[in-house]
């Protein structure tokens, strides 16, 4: 069974799947065995055949160099760009936690790392209506801990906090920070300090806009999944 982490972003937007690639390519260029997995998909678009594909994981797949087939990676999929348990609502579509589960086993059995996805930001309701899932219901039950993904400009040190403060306040354990559209201004350069003297969290990399490459050593990666 390989080992699993879930990234999970500040907000919409900030670039989740964008670094997730980018992890999952650094990893696969140094001859780990990587792979990708996500709960559920809003937004997705149909094929021609009239099949609805997650651009999320079509996208990490292209840019990693990751073969699999993209249904298996996101179990459920939602045409409709809302919040998932609103998407599956309107679909009629409900997301099954112990699905979730057995489709993330399945995905752990074939790589030594699984990165896993979130959906927007970590308080981002799955299923709401005779059940109620959270995205942290996930993370609990599969047992990762979280990277989280912030952009790096103004706001950020509001966002990252906030979102440090929930998943603690949950018992889950937050692995650093990673910046996202790093510039290396005065604003994001104070915000790479002060995130881990409010936080007690590590930034483990800035990522400038359109990088083609994640700037951190592979045993520092590997040391993330768990």
């Amino acid at each position: 069974m390989g080992k699993g982490l879930f990234l999970t972003g500040t907000g919409t937007e900030v670039g989740k799947t964008f670094v997730t690639a980018l992890i999952i390519k650094k990893l696969r260029e140094a001859g780990k065995r990587a792979g990708y997995f996500k709960a559920a998909a809003s937004g997705s678009q149909r094929t021609k055949d009239g099949v609805i594909v997650s651009a999320d994981a079509a996208y990490v797949s292209r840019v990693s160099g990751l073969h699999g087939t993209l249904s298996e990676m996101v179990p459920y999929v939602y045409e409709n760009e809302y919040s998932p348990h609103l998407a599956a609502q309107a679909e009629g579509n409900p997301l099954e936690l112990s699905v979730v589960c057995s489709r993330y086993a399945a995905i752990a059995g074939q790589y030594d790392y699984v990165t896993m996805e979130g959906s927007g930001g970590i308080v981002c309701p799955l299923r709401y209506d005779s059940q109620v899932i959270l995205l942290e219901d996930v993370i609990k039950k599969l047992g990762l801990g979280v990277l989280i993904v912030a952009d790096a400009g103004l706001g950020t040190l509001n966002a990252v906090t906030l979102t440090v403060s929930y998943l603690y306040g949950r018992e889950i354990p937050v692995k650093g920070v990673i910046l996202n559209r790093y510039k290396g201004g005065v604003i994001e350069a104070d915000n790479r300090k002060m995130v881990t003297r409010l936080t007690g969290v590590p930034v483990l990399a800035a990522v400038p806009e359109g990088a083609g490459s994640l700037d951190m050593d592979v045993a520092g990666l590997e040391g993330l999944y768990g």
